[in-house]
C-alpha cells in the first residue's frame, strides 16, 4: 500500500438504499478505474486504491430512500480518467451497469470548453465525473 500523505482522502463513506444496486454500479466503475476490492460485509463493500478507499453501505440507520445530489452534503464525486478515449468507453459501458449520462446535449464539454469529462449518475441518484487527464485520442467532432 502506498504511504498516505498527511491530508490526503482516507475513504469516503456512501450509505445506499440497495446495496446490490450499489454493488453492480459503483463495483464495475471502481474496477474499472484500478479500485481493487477492500472489504466485504453483510451491509456493505468498500474498494481500495493505494492508501484510499470508497465504501457503499446499506445502513439500518439511513434515512430517505434516493440521494439527492442537488441538497446540502455530497454533490458527486470526480476521478481522474486516463484520457478522452477512456471517458468515452467508461460512458458508453456504464448503462449497462446502472450508469446514465447527464447533460448530453453538452457532452463531454458540460464542465467548459477545457474540460474533457463525462457526468454519469446511477439509478440511486449519485453522480460520478469522469475527467480525462488527457485528450486526443477521441474524436473531437461531438
Amino acid at each position: 500500500m502506498d504511504e498516505p500523505r498527511p491530508g490526503a482522502l482516507h475513504h469516503v463513506e456512501l450509505w445506499v438504499p440497495d446495496l446490490d444496486r450499489a454493488v453492480a454500479s459503483f463495483g464495475w466503475l471502481l474496477e474499472s478505474l484500478g479500485y481493487t476490492v477492500f472489504q466485504e460485509w453483510e451491509a456493505g463493500r468498500s474498494w481500495r486504491l493505494g492508501p484510499t478507499y470508497l465504501v457503499v453501505e446499506q445502513s439500518p440507520a439511513m434515512a430517505g430512500g434516493r440521494h439527492e445530489r442537488r441538497a446540502p452534503g455530497l454533490n458527486h464525486l470526480a476521478f481522474h480518467v486516463r484520457d478522452d478515449r477512456e471517458v468515452e468507453r467508461l460512458a458508453a459501458e456504464g448503462a449497462a451497469h446502472g450508469w446514465s449520462l447527464m447533460f448530453g446535449d453538452r457532452h463531454p464539454f458540460a464542465g467548459g470548453a477545457a474540460h474533457y469529462a463525462a457526468y454519469l449518475e446511477n439509478e440511486d441518484g449519485f453522480e460520478v465525473e469522469l475527467v480525462a487527464a488527457a485528450v486526443g485520442a477521441a474524436p473531437a467532432d461531438r
